[in-house]
């Protein structure tokens, strides 16, 4: 990451992907075949051109998707498996951009430990 701005957007995107994986995945336990409505839908494609944009092509879960096609109203379980896709991509990044330093994990900005606090990794070794 070259900034504390791209931490900010990153942390923002897995704030994100975490309450649509809810919301959807509440859903989708409920009526797996449900189709999403549009005002969901668009939201979700927001979050995941961010996604695409914060992730980069590396990380980016699937080559050949970059979002849902709002005629296709996809159903709530095919949202639901994208998000956690998402989520997973997304945590690998940041487990890949954390170092531990002075005693707390802190985010790699511009290949240093920066003064921004994380979580420690979950992805380890897979950079």
């Amino acid at each position: 990451m070259d900034s504390k701005e791209d931490v900010e957007r990153l942390e923002k995107l897995v704030g994100q992907l975490q309450g649509l994986y809810a919301e959807i995945g509440t859903l989708a336990k409920k009526s797996p075949n449900d189709a999403v409505n549009p005002f969901k839908l668009k939201l979700i494609n927001r979050v995941l051109a961010m996604g695409n944009e914060v992730l980069g092509d590396k990380y980016k879960p699937f080559e050949e998707f970059d979002q849902f096609d709002a005629d296709d109203a996809p159903s709530t379980s095919d949202v639901t498996m994208v998000i956690s896709q998402y989520m997973e991509e997304a945590e690998r990044f940041r487990s890949d951009n954390v170092r531990y330093a002075h005693g707390v994990w802190k985010y790699v900005v511009n290949g240093e430990a920066s003064e921004i606090r994380s979580g420690p990794p979950t992805k380890i070794g897979r950079k």
